[in-house]
């Protein structure tokens, strides 16, 4: 029997692209699933096709529609934050209200979620939380203004909860993917290395939770590269910059 078999999860971002895939890699492997986005037609769209799927929309920027949906969701076993928004941007061509959107849904929604459940998942003993980030997260990257620096955010905060609820019965983990061909990697104009299928990438997500250890990084040897990138000295990544 699956791990998953019976287990109810909460994946918020989950009407299309990673998170869709997901929460279909979810419903084959027998878990009850509840899926949150800010398109309540599109989760009805998606519930219909899956067996044991809920529909609660949910705005993670929005502080007491997130408390109206965790009300609404109930006990669970554990949550998926895959909740993402992102616009290529350099600095010189800086947006305000695009960064601060960027940062709202990928790195506070998250706080205003976590908030909201973790206390419950503590006090229970048990829960089991998967934190969607990025491998670039890891150093800030060109034209990356808002998003880089927001899942940088988000794997610190996950590293901060993995200290803090050991002992707890509460697992956290971060995953970091590269990039996956959604409506926003259809952004880019540049040549995107070990571009993945979001069914490819959910499968890796399906095999990290099933896991204990904290950080997963893929693909490799992309998520390779990236890594080194954080090692190496400042005189060297930024020469002649």
């Amino acid at each position: 029997m699956s791990r998953f078999e019976g287990k109810t999860y909460w994946i918020i971002g989950a009407s299309e692209g990673l998170g869709r895939a997901l929460a279909e890699a979810l419903s084959r492997q027998g878990a009850h699933l509840i899926l949150s986005a800010r398109n309540a037609d599109r989760l009805v769209e998606i519930c219909a096709t899956l067996p044991n799927a809920q529909a609660v929309p949910c705005d993670v920027t929005d502080l007491d529609t997130v408390r109206r949906a965790v009300s609404e969701v109930g006990e669970i076993d554990g949550l998926v934050y895959n909740a993402g928004a992102y616009e290529p941007m350099r600095t010189g061509d800086w947006d305000t209200e695009a960064v601060l959107a960027m940062a709202d849904v990928n790195y506070t929604g998250a706080l205003r979620v976590l908030g909201e459940t973790v206390p419950g998942f503590v006090r229970e003993g048990r829960g089991d939380i998967t934190l969607i980030g990025s491998l670039s997260g890891y150093r800030g990257l060109p034209a990356a203004v808002g998003y880089a620096s927001s899942k940088a955010a988000l794997v610190s905060l996950a590293e901060t909860m993995r200290f803090d609820l050991a002992g707890t019965g509460v697992t956290v983990r971060i995953v970091n993917p590269g990039f996956i061909k959604t409506r926003l990697t259809d952004k880019n104009n540049f040549k995107m290395p070990m571009l993945m299928t979001p069914e490819d990438a959910a499968d890796r997500v399906v095999k990290a939770m099933l896991r204990r250890r904290f950080r997963t990084n893929f693909p490799a040897p992309f998520s390779w590269v990236i890594w080194l990138l954080d090692y190496l000295p400042d005189w060297l990544v930024y020469r002649g910059k």
